[in-house]
């Protein structure tokens, strides 16, 4: 069965349906989880979140994306959530941090091998609002390697 037909089922109240989608999906959530905060204890205890917030948000899921869009655009907005929480900015060093949609727009294009009309859809925002972050986030990266040496 497909994600949009298990997503039905999940929200009309199917615990199998919801139980296969999570079986499904939960390595991809922890992966992106763990390439955004860097620590597997940090990235488990957010992937046991995202699954707790799709247990009520799966009755919104429209079917306008990809299941697999919308779960990655929670992953990506509880992580951030979390580590903003945390005072973290990124796991990369600190003299070499991303603003919050650079270093999404990298984790999803470079990171997840995703499309930029892909990453789009996840962070909420046009193809091009993502080559432009990618943009700036490799223009910082590189003043900041320079400056580095």
């Amino acid at each position: 069965m497909n994600d949009q037909a298990l997503a039905e089922k999940a929200a009309g109240g199917c615990r199998a349906s919801f139980a296969a989608l999570i079986e499904r999906h939960y390595d991809r959530i922890y992966r992106l989880a763990w390439r955004i905060c860097g620590s597997r204890a940090q990235a488990e205890d957010i992937a046991q979140d995202v699954c707790v917030k799709l247990a009520t948000a799966i009755r919104t899921f429209r079917g306008d994306a990809a299941f697999s869009t919308w779960i990655w655009r929670i992953t990506v907005t509880t992580a951030s959530d979390r580590l903003r929480a945390a005072n973290k900015v990124t796991v990369l060093e600190p003299s070499r941090a991303l603003p919050d949609q650079q270093r999404d727009a990298v984790l999803l294009v470079y990171g997840e091998d995703l499309s930029h009309a892909e990453a789009a859809g996840i962070m909420g925002c046009r193809e091009k609002t993502v080559s432009w972050h990618l943009h700036e986030a490799k223009k910082r990266l590189k003043i900041q390697l320079q400056t580095a040496v």
